[in-house]
């Protein structure tokens, strides 16, 4: 296997830890309410927690790799995971699960950004980054399936606390993996501090970039968590939901892949974008529309709205050099934690300003057509900047 194959292979193993325990909290959660006593308010925040430190932690994450090397700090990350994982399970309280979850998400936001600047350093002017990046991301999807179909039955049988320790116990798989099969790039060095200078333009283009990227993910989660609850207005049945829900997840994994399939044989990422972003909020708008077809648009917009992520995850690679690429993906990875912050708490309150269930899935139709034009700017800027 070529290096850069082997690179992405390893990183996507590795980074499907990160997937399966993001979803733990929530594949044990009726055990956790039960025997800790937790309000759903409490769960809500031990869901929510394992990315709140991307805002502040996505920068200075990418500093440590410059300092430190990637590898390294990665390997960091993936033990921090472990150990949170292992506060999680031995918890007691609310307070001891915060604690663990906060210091798993520490790991997994360093782990997050670096893996993808690795990601880029291998694949950075091949035809293949597309496709890659779509490998890639969906390894998130992978993780969190996978803890849906084992974490909840090994709850019923050894416990919360054990299913929880599996969480721990893949993250130092992935550790390992890490450490013994991923062969670093030239670009992984320590003490490159003073290389990591970044230029105007390009700080201006990591933002564009990773406004798109932030919308794209925030737009998800405002889906998914307020789709339900359109969906209950209209007269489904909790049955009806979960099935359409659960199908749109799905359907919007393989809609990634299949985006980097045709980026890889085709090119056209321009027109990639615009099927993703126009025809995913197209289906938004007829789903909030309340004619009727609201399963044909969840399905459609599963269907389409993974074609971009591919593209998505390669505009960085396009103007970034190899010695300010860290800081650079420490930039599109702060706007990704700020629209993932940000859009769903602000589609509530457009729900709670208007009183329509449809409002939140109508705002969000807009935002996720706004990122063609967001695309479109990017390469404007893109073509008359300063080389830093």
């Amino acid at each position: 296997m070529q290096t850069h194959w082997q690179a992405l292979a390893v990183l996507t193993m590795a980074r499907i830890s990160l997937g399966f325990q993001v979803q733990s909290i929530a594949s044990v959660s009726p055990d956790l309410v039960a025997e800790l006593a937790l309000s759903y308010a409490d769960l809500g925040t031990l869901l929510g927690l394992y990315y709140l430190p991307g805002i502040v932690l996505a920068f200075p994450g990418a500093a440590l790799g410059r300092r430190f090397g990637d590898k390294r700090v990665v390997i960091c990350g993936l033990f921090l995971m472990a150990l949170g994982g292992l506060m999680t399970a031995a918890a007691w309280d609310f307070a001891s699960l915060l604690v663990g979850r906060l210091l798993s998400g520490v790991g997994a936001i360093v782990l997050n950004v670096l893996m993808s600047k690795m990601i880029t350093d291998w694949f950075a002017g091949r035809r293949e980054i597309v496709l890659a990046m779509a490998v890639f991301v969906n390894s998130l999807p992978i993780g969190m399936g996978l803890a849906m179909l084992a974490l909840s039955p090994l709850a019923i049988l050894a416990g919360w606390s054990a299913a929880l320790a599996a969480t721990a116990a893949a993250s130092l798989a992935a550790l390992l993996l890490v450490h013994l099969a991923y062969t670093k790039h030239h670009n992984d060095s320590a003490g490159t501090e003073a290389a990591g200078r970044i230029s105007a333009s390009d700080v201006l283009l990591m933002c564009l970039a990773g406004a798109i990227w932030g919308i794209f993910n925030g737009s998800v989660a405002v889906m998914m968590g307020f789709a339900p609850t359109f969906l209950t207005y209209e007269g489904h049945s909790a049955a009806q939901i979960a099935l359409l829900v659960g199908a749109t997840i799905w359907l919007s994994a393989a809609s990634v892949q299949a985006g980097g399939v045709l980026a890889q044989r085709w090119g056209k990422h321009t027109l990639l974008m615009a099927a993703g972003a126009l025809g995913w909020g197209a289906c938004l708008a007829l789903l909030a529309s309340g004619v009727g077809l609201s399963s044909a648009a969840l399905i459609g917009a599963g269907l389409v709205l993974g074609l971009p992520v591919g593209v998505i995850l390669a505009m960085p690679s396009q103007v970034l050099r190899p010695e300010s690429r860290s800081v650079g993906m420490g930039l599109f990875y702060t706007c990704l934690y700020l629209g993932n912050t940000m859009l769903p708490p602000a589609a509530g309150w457009v729900q709670d300003l208007t009183g329509r269930p449809a409002a939140p899935l109508h705002l969000t139709a807009m935002l996720v057509a706004s990122m063609l034009l967001l695309y479109a700017l990017f390469h404007a800027v893109a073509r008359r900047r300063v080389p830093g």
